[in-house]
């Protein structure tokens, strides 16, 4: 698994946990926590950092964008996996310039299939290929 693949993962398993708790959890001590037990690099600390702090400072606007590419589903309905997958995907692609979408919404998919349900990745694809498809336009 390469780096940023598991600062990916670290990522969203920070923000999972975090979510699941309703927010209640100090943000920070959840990332110390689930970086000590996974990470050893300077580069990855940081990258899962902003990854991380990205993803809360810009929660609603994320999920505006959720609720307009998948109206059908109320971002309360969507599981607490591809739900934090969709905002991560979808704060990389919109506020970094360092990985091509193509790559991040991969990188999502393979997420979702490792931590979501059967039909995540799927979900997931349909969410951010039409926000990319979107951008592209």
């Amino acid at each position: 698994m390469s780096n940023r693949h598991l600062s990916r993962t670290i990522a969203m398993q920070t923000l999972y946990e975090w979510d699941f708790n309703h927010r209640s959890q100090k943000l920070q001590e959840l990332i110390e926590r689930n970086i000590k037990e996974n990470m050893s690099s300077e580069e990855d600390l940081e990258f899962i950092d902003k990854l991380v702090r990205g993803v809360a400072k810009n929660l609603n606007k994320l999920d505006e964008k959720i609720q307009k590419y998948a109206p059908e589903w109320p971002i309360d309905k969507i599981t607490i996996v591809d739900r934090n997958v969709l905002r991560l995907g979808l704060y990389e692609m919109m506020h970094t310039k360092e990985v091509p979408a193509k790559v991040i919404i991969n990188e999502a998919i393979e997420m979702a299939k490792a931590f979501g349900g059967s039909s995540s990745g799927k979900f997931i694809n349909g969410v951010l290929g039409a926000v990319l498809n979107d951008t592209n336009n």
